[in-house]
């Protein structure tokens, strides 16, 4: 699932993060839990590709809209999925722009991993039941972080409804096979994802721009027009229309999905990462994973067949990428390489895959007992926080070669994404052995023989580059303002860098003395501006964002990020009130921004940017709009900066 691309997204998001989840779906989609940005026939341009019209019944499911609506637009979402929540909104911005003319009909989509989703739309249902179906849906998209019972049950008395049948109905069979019809129609039409629509039967998938919809539905409201002008009724358009339409996915669509990506990354091998097989194996498989995604669970046989198959010829390399929807996957991560350093990863890993819906710390520590682990020595490790900077260095990898979704493998540096047949791994296994074969008969030592296929792989992609990698090597230039954003540097500098960041990512704060070089060398040249990006894994992140922001209203941005970037295992209330007394602040003024959430605003304002350009990990930098992600070398940025003040005329650091 790509924020995806979380995470992309993701991510998702991380991942997180894209335009939507998936748990199975054609090109680009594989199974597994990663964003996905478009159906096979919805390209990203909001315009179906191909022909295919879908019929979609509407009976039996909550309608908003008139019966004369010459365009139905029918939603399968998921109320704990963020990216359902974002294009709520602009269904609801739909149905004011086009009044009459559109009617929106919803079903019930509520994703695996998501253990508060069927629980939601069940109460939405129930409600349904006393005639307040959208009251109760606008109140779960308002409040989708808050969806346990007792919320639930909140929602239902401010509506003012029946307590006792609307429980009654909750747990009724009738609602949850509505659900589970909801389900089966979603998958035989491919809308394995959410939020997915179809308008009059033409397939959208994810979180799409209000323009992407509106193309749709014009070119829809165009050709239903035509129906009525024709003589069929305004009220029997819709029936018109699904009478020439397809009940499912053509047998054609999916084939795609067992194609491997052709182009290969880079993909780097730490040492101390867990992995079986030889080291100098003829083929490196690099997965990364997440212990609560239920896609990672079901590829553990295949790993196992894997290693059966090829003891002497495969290496297996396990990496960690715990998605930021899935709260236990980083403590499970942490506490798998606890496990690593008594030498057992291997058996932990397969505990923690057999008890996934357990993630908790105590059966964490039970995991570990149970394996005969030396228990100080695990809870020491757990506590310790070294072992977490291990996981996130690995989600900032992922992210970096685009595994912003689990699973995600690289099998000599090419991309297999998802819970794939072994059929699959093995053909792809078959075809980097003959390769590597080749290499070692020409004279490559087997110590050297990743690197080489790495680098042989790399440079094949030059000749016909598939158009991901084409993207990979270099994003499109993004128009990104500065706006109120803290910033440093001339107005008129010839090069704007902008950095998307999160005060409690360690990756951040190693980037800090790079810009500060980066600004001493380039004197004048650059101006740096910083908007926010708070991972919602790091607990601290969005209150130390505020305080920043509550002391750029005093003038003392860059002192207070310092600060923050100095200390950041201490980001509780009281230590970033302590910043601000000792930076001279103004207490009072600086206290009541942060209780009022004063900059709140701007700051999901920041986050919305974020998405909308892209930014699935931190740190992320747009240098005039051009994408560079990751803590990476001065360096790098230096190649980019020159580039740039080449373009503009201005002579480079170097060249001075």
């Amino acid at each position: 699932m790509k924020p995806n691309v979380l995470v992309a997204l993701l991510v998702g998001l991380l991942l997180g993060f894209a335009t939507g989840y998936s748990v199975k779906g054609g090109k680009g989609a594989t199974e597994g839990s990663r964003p996905v940005a478009a159906a096979p026939n919805a390209p990203r341009d909001g315009k179906p590709s191909d022909s295919t019209l879908f019929r979609v019944p509407i009976d039996g499911s909550p309608t908003k809209g008139s019966a004369d609506a010459l365009v139905t637009l029918v939603e399968f979402s998921d109320y704990q999925c963020p990216f359902c929540a974002r294009a709520d909104a602009t269904v609801v911005q739909l149905q004011k722009d086009y009044g009459d003319k559109l009617r929106v009909v919803m079903k019930q989509n509520p994703l695996s991993f998501h253990p508060r989703a069927k629980p939601a739309a069940l109460g939405a249902l129930a409600a349904g039941e006393q005639g307040k179906y959208w009251e109760f849906h606008a109140k779960l998209f308002a409040n989708s972080r808050d969806l346990e019972d007792k919320d639930l049950e909140k929602h239902a008395q401010e509506l003012g409804l029946d307590m006792a049948k609307w429980k009654t109905d909750m747990s009724s069979q009738k609602l949850s096979a509505v659900i589970d019809r909801d389900q089966a129609m979603a998958g035989k039409l491919g809308a394995n994802g959410t939020p997915a629509f179809f308008i009059n039967g033409r397939f959208l998938s994810g979180a799409q721009p209000l323009d992407k919809f509106k193309t749709v539905i014009d070119a829809e409201l165009a050709n239903a027009e035509a129906l009525v002008r024709s003589g069929t009724k305004a009220s029997e358009v819709y029936a018109a229309v699904m009478a020439k339409g397809v009940d499912s996915v053509p047998r054609a669509a999916p084939q795609a999905a067992e194609a491997p990506a052709q182009a290969y990354r880079k993909v780097d091998v730490p040492n101390d990462s867990p992995s079986f097989g030889p080291k100098d194996a003829k083929v490196t498989i690099v997965e990364w994973s997440d212990f609560e995604c239920p896609f990672c669970g079901r590829v553990g046989p295949t790993l196992k067949q894997i290693k059966e198959t090829y003891p002497k010829d495969v290496r297996v390399m396990f990496r960690h990428q715990p998605l930021p929807f899935h709260p236990n996957a980083k403590p499970a991560a942490v506490a798998s390489m606890a496990a690593h350093e008594q030498g057992k990863f291997w058996e932990y890993h397969d505990k923690l895959f057999a008890n996934q819906k357990a993630l908790d710390r105590a059966s964490l520590e039970k995991y570990a007992q149970e394996i005969g682990l030396n228990m100080g020595q695990f809870k020491a490790a757990m506590d310790s926080g070294k072992l977490g900077d291990k996981v996130e260095a690995d989600s900032a990898a992922g992210n970096a070669v685009g595994a912003n979704g689990t699973p995600t493998f690289f099998i000599n540096g090419r991309e297999l994404v998802g819970a794939q047949p072994f059929d699959n791994f093995k053909r792809i296994i078959e075809e980097e052995k003959a390769r590597a074969d080749k290499l070692l008969a020409a004279g490559t030592k087997p110590a050297d023989l990743y690197a080489r296929l790495i680098e042989e792989g790399v440079k094949s992609n030059g000749a016909a580059p598939a158009p991901a990698a084409q993207a990979a090597a270099e994003p499109a230039v993004q128009n990104i303002e500065v706006g109120n954003a803290p910033a440093k540097g001339p107005k008129n500098a010839p090069v704007t860098i902008v950095a998307y960041s999160d005060f409690e990512c360690p990756f951040c704060s190693r980037v800090v003395p790079t810009l500060a070089q980066l600004e001493k060398d380039y004197k004048g040249k650059i101006r740096v501006a910083f908007k926010n990006q708070p991972l919602p894994f790091h607990a601290n992140a969005k209150p130390a964002a505020l305080a920043a922001l509550a002391a750029n209203e005093q003038g003392k941005f860059w002192e207070y990020h310092d600060k923050l970037f100095a200390n950041q295992r201490a980001l509780d209330r009281a230590s970033l009130d302590k910043y601000a007394q000792e930076l001279g602040l103004n207490m009072g003024q600086f206290k009541a921004a942060m209780d009022s959430n004063k900059f709140e605003a701007q700051l999901n304002a920041d986050m919305a940017e974020a998405t909308r350009v892209g930014v699935n990990g931190t740190p992320s930098f747009f240098i005039n709009g051009r994408s560079l992600v990751g803590a990476q070398p001065v360096d790098a940025f230096k190649r980019v900066i020159d580039e740039e003040l080449k373009k503009k005329g201005t002579v480079a650091a170097d060249q001075k």
